[in-house]
């Protein structure tokens, strides 16, 4: 909870009521003398008074008190999760009316801010029209505003900056996302070295095992970011499908190398995915349904885990740490009820018109869309 601020807030309000000390005094059924006490904080309110304050200025005693309420992380996690499955189980309007509950009583804890312009970030397109995505983004943007023009958390101001540019991009807006990224995002600025002295760092202060925990997770995000970015660089190169099979060549073995597909099968099925989608616009259509079963491969051992979670393996043994310090810890950003409800409407893509009558595809399309059971039809 941050430091109470009853004094000041007394003096506030009523200067924009325009009253004086001794008019407060009356309506309080006190002396002059003890509301010049409770402005200086040499005293205090009694306890049965601050209600009858509270409706004398139109606001709450949380308001007047300058109460702030603040969840833990835990907290903030386990209220995320229970509104993905929200999303997957009630109305959608319910759902927004208990997010925005939720940021009207905790308007003051910023790392739950954050939080809730991610779920929107990740839940908008179930709108029923282009106009309420559109608001929900904006609103998102308006949390990220919030946070950067009162948060003093410089990590969590910099992720406000980063999910407000990814709203923008959302809404169309490229240049407003250029203006807030770029200045950053160079990467031969000194920023993008601070993970290298980080572990120079921890290693020469003899803290030998943070220095090997923080380059490990370090090496899995850039693994993540490498393969995330060559799926870019193919939207980028489609007309080029000789480059475009050297991206998928050099990137499919990096991915086979770590065992992407079992480590992280989001990252590697969006990878897939848009593989698929180079080699259907090639007319590839053997490789593209290749790839579209690489695709499901990774969607099904999403959609056949008890919980989608962020882990290692053999060989990242030390994430456990670095994982648990994570806003959401190891939960998905998305139930993996939404993934399936959503997997009928990637599969209609445009560039598989030329694959969507066949047979292959089409019993692709339904092992995915209804829970599986004919892998050998």
């Amino acid at each position: 909870m941050n430091k109470l601020n009853l004094p000041d807030n007394i003096i506030r309000l009523r200067h924009e009521k325009k009253l004086t000390q001794e008019e407060l005094a009356d309506f309080m059924g006190v002396t002059k003398a003890s509301v010049s006490k409770w402005e200086k904080g040499i005293n205090t309110p009694d306890l049965l008074l601050l209600p009858q304050m509270a409706a004398f200025f139109d606001v709450t005693v949380d308001e007047l008190i300058g109460y702030e309420a603040q969840l833990s992380r835990e907290q903030i996690r386990r209220r995320y999760a229970e509104l993905c499955k929200d999303f997957a189980s009630l109305p959608f309007a319910d759902v927004l009316q208990k997010i925005r509950e939720l940021a009207h009583r905790y308007y003051a804890c910023y790392p739950l801010l954050l939080q809730l312009g991610v779920l929107y970030s990740n839940h908008f397109m179930l709108a029923e029209t282009k106009e309420e995505s559109r608001s929900l983004l904006q609103e998102a943007a308006g949390w990220c505003d919030r946070i950067l023009e009162n948060c003093s958390d410089v990590g969590l101001c910099s992720d406000a900056v980063v999910l407000k540019a990814g709203l923008h991009l959302q809404l169309g807006k490229a240049a407003e996302a250029i203006e807030a990224l770029e200045p950053t995002a160079d990467p031969s600025r000194l920023a993008g070295q601070n993970g290298v002295f980080l572990v120079q760092a921890y290693q020469m202060a003899g803290d030998t095992q943070k220095a090997k925990s923080f380059a490990q997770a370090k090496q899995y995000l850039d693994l993540l970011n490498l393969v995330g970015d060559a799926a870019l660089v193919l939207v980028l190169n489609e007309e080029d499908g000789k480059k475009c099979e050297e991206i998928i060549r050099r990137i499919t073995g990096i991915m086979e190398l770590y065992h992407l597909e079992a480590l992280h099968p989001n990252a590697a099925a969006q990878f897939h995915f848009q593989s698929a989608i180079v080699y259907a616009l090639h007319e590839k259509e053997g490789k593209a349904l290749e790839a579209l079963g690489r695709f499901e491969k990774c969607v099904d051992t999403l959609l056949k885990a008890e919980q989608i979670v962020l882990h290692g393996d053999e060989y990242f043994d030390q994430l456990e740490e670095w994982i648990d310090q994570l806003p959401l810890g190891s939960m998905a950003p998305r139930d993996k009820s939404f993934i399936r409800q959503n997997i009928q409407g990637i599969l209609a893509h445009p560039a598989f018109d030329s694959i969507k009558e066949k047979n292959e595809f089409q019993r692709l399309v339904r092992r995915l869309t209804k829970g599986g059971g004919e892998k050998n039809a």
